[in-house]
C-alpha cells in the first residue's frame, strides 16, 4: 500500500484573518449605528412635514375667523380681519420655528 500526501494540506486557522474577521465586523456595526435614524419611527420627516403643513394653515385660518367675527360684531371691517391674520401668521412662524428648534427625541415635542 502506497500511502501519499496530498499535495496542499489545508491551511490552519490564521490569526490575522480572524483580527480582519472581528475588524470587519466592528465596523460593520459602527457603521449600522451610525446609519440608523436619529428618530424613532419611519415616518418621522413625514409627521414633521404635517406637523409644520398643520401649524401654518391652522394660523392662517383662526387669524381669519377670529379677525372676521371681531370685524362683524364690532363693525370694525376690514382692520380686525387685517390685524388678526397677520397675528395668526406670526404664532404660526413662532411655533414651526419653535419646531425646527427642537431635538427629535426631545418628549416635549
Amino acid at each position: 500500500m502506497n500511502e501519499e500526501k496530498p499535495a496542499q494540506e489545508p491551511i490552519g486557522e490564521d490569526a490575522r484573518i480572524d483580527a480582519l474577521e472581528e475588524r470587519l465586523k466592528a465596523a460593520r456595526e459602527r457603521e449600522e449605528q451610525r446609519n440608523r435614524p436619529q428618530v424613532k419611527g419611519v415616518d418621522a420627516n413625514y409627521r414633521s412635514g404635517n406637523r409644520v403643513l398643520a401649524d401654518l394653515l391652522g394660523g392662517i385660518f383662526g387669524g381669519v375667523v377670529i379677525g372676521m367675527s371681531i370685524d362683524y360684531f364690532a363693525g370694525t371691517s376690514p382692520w380686525g380681519l387685517l390685524v388678526m391674520l397677520f397675528i395668526g401668521i406670526v404664532v404660526a412662524f413662532r411655533n414651526i420655528i419653535r419646531a425646527a428648534n427642537t431635538r427629535p427625541d426631545d418628549p416635549k415635542n
